[in-house]
């Protein structure tokens, strides 16, 4: 969204600056009454720069992203887009404005715990390792939960939840109207979990950060002892075998 309202006041300035250009007397200075082609042009230049105004005010804010493509999802302002483009469907809405503060989230912890572990070791410890690995693993864990609720929010048709939520639903047989809910449920329930699971992460995260910040001295054996370590990694047994 940050980058949309830059391109939009990017837009602006350079629509005011052209119009300055051409009406400033130092420039070109255009102006109304001074002969017919002059007013003629100033008023075309004045419709072009609303025209291209609102155009690019829909473009840039108010019109729906298209949908990327998972594959090339790779860095964080590719989920954030990709995340974004659902941001305007009702009902996912709120889901979306929580998987964005997480990606922003865990980011942030991130770059505290990488800080926070050069402060206290040397880059070449087996302790500063074997740190680096699991918030690496748990963080493509997260990334990962990501990207699964994309695949599916990839099949998932505002329209016909609709149909099925809303006024005219009634007008379906009863059995199939309930075998249709249970299946958008399915897709809002899914996403709650895995926003759920993200949150976890987030928490082991701050947990992890507190257990090193209280750390006077640690041998390579005691990491794999530390209550909030077991933790992580019961977690990251749990998702083992998960696929996208």
């Amino acid at each position: 969204m940050g980058t949309r309202y830059i391109k939009l006041f990017g837009l602006i300035f350079g629509i005011v600056a052209v119009n300055i250009a051409v009406f400033s007397p130092g420039f070109i200075g255009a102006k109304f009454g001074a002969s017919a082609l002059s007013s003629a042009f100033g008023a075309t230049l004045i419709l072009a720069s609303a025209l291209a105004l609102l155009y690019g005010t829909y473009s840039l804010i108010f019109k729906l992203p298209a949908a990327v493509p998972i594959k090339q999802i790779q860095t964080q302002e590719d989920y954030a887009e990709a995340l974004s483009h659902y941001r305007r469907v009702k009902v996912l809405e709120e889901p979306m404005r929580l998987a964005l503060s997480q990606l922003e989230r865990i980011q942030k912890k991130k770059a505290t715990l990488l800080e926070t572990l050069n402060q206290r070791f040397e880059a070449s410890e087996l302790s500063y390792a074997r740190f680096v690995s699991v918030i690496q693993e748990i963080e493509n864990l997260f990334y990962r939960n990501l990207k699964s609720i994309l695949n599916r929010l990839g099949a998932f048709d505002e329209t016909e939840f609709k149909s099925v939520t809303g006024a005219g639903s009634s007008k379906l047989p009863p059995a199939l109207l309930q075998e249709r809910k249970a299946v958008y449920n399915e897709y809002l329930s899914f996403t709650s979990s895995s926003l759920g699971t993200n949150e976890e992460i987030l928490l082991k995260l701050d947990k992890l950060l507190l257990e090193i910040s209280r750390l006077d001295s640690l041998e390579i054996g005691d990491i794999e002892k530390m209550p909030c370590m077991q933790e992580i990694d019961t977690l990251i047994k749990q998702t083992k075998y998960y696929k996208n």
